[in-house]
């Protein structure tokens, strides 16, 4: 009960964080729109950002959103099939339909608390495979490794291509180098308390490594390794890659084809999707649920160095973002909900007392 309520009450404040952001940027954007109906002599009541966004939306290309949704579902397919590959390291042969409707359940599950899709996956493909939750989560893990690197590839890809472009953006907002230089004596008095606290603890292992909870915890991180070792000796790493590049290629497919959604940014270039792609991919990454108003931030500034209004981008970061949370994280993790325990009828008759 107590759990239920810490994790209700983190839900509540990574929500209103992400609807906080979201709202900050459509006040800012709202500001804007308004100004810009002010030069063109248009009455303030005639220009709701609102109005805008939601008839933006309505009037999109439903063929090219659909587009979107399959390329997002074949990158799933292919994460599908490489979580298998790693999963098959450790002597399981766990199904596809399993691996697949898991891994949109996890999505699904981080709309309400960030990064706790992770968790809900592992858990759930260790109920319904008969793995152990540790060495599956060892897997989650490696399979978040191989997407950090994959991410820090592309954004070096982006800043090469568009150094210029992104480098001024940089300069623009590099504050964190000056607040981390005018509280350099905190950082050294932090590092100091963790080195005196590790030391501490390099003298009680003796005493720390006789407890039940250590020998607890230490059988949970071998598994735990384990899991991460599987990318170690996969017997076709050819294949692992290639779907690790599909996921990717998917994830900035689905940018690049939502540009011809919607009219004000049909004439922008792979180049341009690639930048918006991964500012927004950073958007995504950030604690909020599903990248809620991180996402819309980043991608709105990123279409703003091309040209785009802030109000066309803002609407745009809408129809990207809805259109794969309702058509796909939404829909398709209530239907896991409904079909795992379905399809899984004879694992879950085992497996009941």
């Amino acid at each position: 009960m107590k759990q239920g309520l810490i994790n209700f009450l983190k839900f509540l404040v990574f929500l209103s964080v992400g609807l906080a952001i979201l709202y900050w940027v459509y006040q800012k954007q709202s500001t804007a729109y308004l100004a810009e109906c002010a030069l063109r002599g248009v009455p303030a009541a005639d220009c709701s950002l609102l109005d805008k966004v939601l008839s933006d939306f309505a009037s999109a290309n439903i063929y090219w959103l659909l587009v979107v949704l399959g390329c997002f579902a074949l990158s799933n397919i292919s994460r599908a099939i490489r979580w298998n590959m790693l999963l098959q390291q450790l002597g399981y042969r766990p199904r596809l339909s399993n691996s697949f409707l898991t891994i949109i359940l996890g999505y699904f599950a981080n709309l309400g608390l960030p990064r706790v899709g992770e968790v809900v996956r592992a858990g759930t493909m260790a109920r319904y495979e008969g793995i152990p939750a540790e060495q599956v989560m060892g897997t989650v893990v490696a399979d978040r490794i191989v997407d950090v690197i994959s991410i820090l590839l592309v954004t070096a890809l982006a800043l090469v291509l568009e150094f210029d472009t992104l480098w001024a953006f940089l300069k623009e907002n590099s504050t964190l180098q000056e607040k981390l230089a005018n509280n350099s004596t905190l950082l050294l008095v932090l590092a100091g308390l963790a080195l005196l606290g590790l030391g501490s603890l390099y003298r009680l292992r003796a005493r720390i490594q006789q407890l039940g909870v250590y020998q607890k915890i230490s059988g949970i991180l071998v598994g735990f390794v384990e899991g991460l070792q599987t990318v170690r000796g996969l017997k076709r790493p050819g294949w692992f890659l290639f779907h690790s590049i599909n996921i990717w290629v998917m994830y900035f497919l689905m940018t690049y084809v939502c540009f011809f959604a919607y009219a004000p940014t049909a004439h922008l270039s792979a180049l341009v999707a690639l930048v918006v792609f991964v500012f927004g991919g950073w958007g995504i990454v950030i604690p909020s649920p599903g990248g809620m108003g991180t996402y819309h931030f980043l991608a709105t500034t990123a279409l703003g160095f091309y040209g785009i209004a802030g109000e066309d981008g803002f609407a745009w970061s809408n129809i990207s973002f809805f259109t794969i949370q309702i058509g796909c994280n939404i829909s398709i993790g209530l239907l896991a909900l409904i079909l795992l325990p379905i399809l899984n009828r004879k694992q879950v008759a085992v497996d009941a007392p």
